[in-house]
């Protein structure tokens, strides 16, 4: 079982910057590959970034490539979100989640468990 967290989010204006985090709990951080997810009123959740268990790999939408950055620490069992430049269109509520896997997935169906969320609002 894996607990999420995430903090950080909150009102930005368009350009600004917010780095969320996601703490999790139990022992099985470190062996997960992690996600990024956000979700827009009246849109489907999409993935945002991704991150394999040991950090060697990482991907982005192509929205957010040069703007977004993912990091982990495994140490502390916390995920990151380093998010620049933001644009009124990244508003939404983000999510980490934990994949069954520990390679870098892109498939919502292999993420296990999810946060709760924080919300991103930018204003332009």
């Amino acid at each position: 079982q894996v607990q999420l967290v995430e903090s950080g989010g909150g009102l930005v204006q368009a350009g600004g910057s917010l780095r969320l985090s996601c703490v999790a709990s139990g022992r099985t951080f470190s062996n997960s590959g992690m996600g990024w997810f956000r979700q827009a009123p009246g849109m489907e959740r999409e993935l945002v970034a991704a991150i394999s268990s040991g950090a060697d790999t990482t991907d982005y939408r192509d929205s957010v490539k040069g703007r977004f950055s993912i990091s982990r620490d495994n140490a502390k069992n916390t995920l990151f979100l380093q998010m620049n430049n933001l644009k009124p269109e990244d508003t939404a509520v983000y999510y980490c989640a934990a994949s069954q896997w520990s390679a870098l997935s892109r498939l919502l169906g292999s993420y296990r468990y999810w946060g709760p969320g924080t919300r991103v609002t930018v204003s332009s």
